[in-house]
């Protein structure tokens, strides 16, 4: 009986959804005799933004989309967007296992702008010939995933599991995987992945290569390839020299063309580029049908039928009826325990006179001890005071408040992106109105005795125009345009 109430049933169905932007694309697959089925296949557009709108309302329009689709399954895996994850790369000393987790966890703390309690932190470790090894830190917003989590129930499904697609699509444990650096071409957004030493090695989400005019989409293939050479230049050399495949993901003509015109940019990179246009034979333990369209949705359901867990899992845990339980159980105890320690209370209340005498025992040692005890204070203020890495100017927030200062408040100018490296480093990227305004916004930025050498790198349009301008942070000096 007890072994029938420990094993579950595998499940047979699931419905697996990518969310991309507005945009909401998903598959139902089912596992029969060996092999998966595709039952449904659909993707629409919401109304609403699911990150911001009403959760009852995003989820009543998605569930009637669902019904239109004649989509009745329940149990579903999502692929959240990557425009929602912070990442953080760092290298991993030479510590014992156990102590692993507890590093990984104070680099998080160090590195992402929100505490732990405000994010959903998942990593993966990675590592090169030598013993050397690193970790990537991947983490979200607990209220993004608990909004998604509310609409995905306002929607009547249940949630099995939130990760990113890209790494769905490029799973980084695989033989195949490694030295692959992968593009994920969606309808609003293009992400990219670098697998190598069975770990993820980078992830980004690549903003303003990727515009829709009208009914045409537009990628611009040097941007992407200035992209792709700033990622892999960022990684560690033995990373970057095992790089020697590029992956592009993706439906249609568009995509077709994008692989024709990225491909002679990246073999200058010593890259050779391959147009995934389907599955290989082997990817899941169940078989596909031939030829298969690669999609983030189908290979997070697939993988979650085969009972692969997933590199990275968002989903927030749940506590079953035997834990709530026991929590119950051990309230109760506390009660008990409480009162216990009423009743020792008492017994120490009865015992004053002891403990006076006991006090007047320890100030007389304090009388002696105190001139001594004030001299280590005194010296232990100086070395606070002249400790040449003691800093508690909190820099990175220091810079984010004197570029908010400088953008205008009624939204003429908006920021896309903005990257602080080593601290001093700066660059920005954005939208402006029009010149006045963009050029009003570097004067006020200008004017700050922190920021030199302030130079524009790009300016693209003119109603609107993108720029990118860059400058280093630090106490004082001259400006430069």
């Amino acid at each position: 009986m007890m072994e029938f109430l420990k094993k579950k049933r595998p499940p047979h169905s699931v419905l697996g959804l990518a969310l991309d932007g507005n945009r909401l694309e998903g598959v139902v697959l089912r596992r029969s005799n060996g092999s998966l089925q595709i039952q449904k296949n659909f993707s629409f557009s919401l109304a609403l933004n699911p990150l911001t709108g009403d959760p009852e309302l995003v989820g009543r329009e998605i569930r009637n989309h669902l019904d239109q689709a004649g989509v009745r399954d329940r149990r579903c895996a999502v692929c959240v967007p990557l425009s929602w994850a912070l990442t953080l790369q760092t290298k991993v000393p030479d510590l014992p296992e156990a102590d692993v987790a507890s590093f990984l966890q104070i680099e998080a703390e160090r590195g992402f702008p929100y505490g732990q309690d405000a994010l959903s932190v998942c990593s993966s470790r990675h590592g090169v010939a030598d013993g050397q090894r690193y970790a990537t830190l991947v983490a979200i917003p607990r209220n993004h995933l608990s909004q998604l989590e509310n609409v995905m129930r306002s929607a009547q499904l249940r949630p099995v599991s939130f990760s990113l697609g890209i790494t769905a699509l490029q799973s980084p444990e695989k033989e195949s995987s490694q030295g692959v650096l992968a593009l994920a071409i969606g309808e609003n957004s293009v992400d990219l992945q670098v697998t190598c030493g069975r770990g993820v090695a980078a992830l980004r989400a690549l903003d303003g290569t990727l515009e829709t005019e009208g009914l045409q989409k537009r990628i611009y293939a040097d941007l992407l390839a200035r992209e792709i050479r700033i990622t892999l230049g960022q990684l560690p050399s033995e990373f970057r020299s095992a790089v020697r495949r590029l992956k592009v993901f993706g439906r249609g003509e568009f995509v077709h063309r994008l692989a024709h015109e990225i491909a002679p940019r990246v073999e200058t990179m010593g890259i050779g580029l391959e147009q995934v246009k389907a599955y290989p034979a082997d990817e899941f333990n169940n078989r596909l049908p031939p030829d298969t369209a690669p999609s983030p949705a189908l290979s997070l359901a697939a993988n979650y039928l085969a009972g692969a867990a997933p590199c990275w899992e968002f989903l927030p845990p749940k506590i079953n009826s035997w834990q709530q339980l026991t929590t119950r159980f051990s309230s109760k105890k506390l009660m008990w325990a409480g009162a216990t320690a009423g009743s020792v209370v008492l017994l120490v209340a009865a015992a004053f006179l002891l403990q006076q005498w006991q006090l007047s025992r320890l100030r007389s040692k304090w009388a002696t001890l105190e001139p001594r005890a004030r001299e280590l204070e005194v010296m232990q203020q100086q070395i606070k005071k002249f400790r040449p890495w003691f800093d508690d100017s909190f820099r990175s927030l220091s810079v984010l408040r004197k570029v908010t200062e400088a953008f205008p408040e009624d939204g003429v100018v908006s920021a896309k992106t903005l990257e602080i490296r080593d601290l001093a480093s700066v660059t920005c990227s954005g939208v402006a109105r029009d010149n006045q305004a963009f050029f009003k916004m570097l004067d006020q930025l200008r004017a700050a005795r922190e920021v030199n050498n302030l130079k524009v790198d790009q300016v693209r349009g003119k109603t609107p125009l993108q720029f990118t301008f860059n400058f280093h942070w630090g106490a004082g000096g001259a400006n430069e345009n």
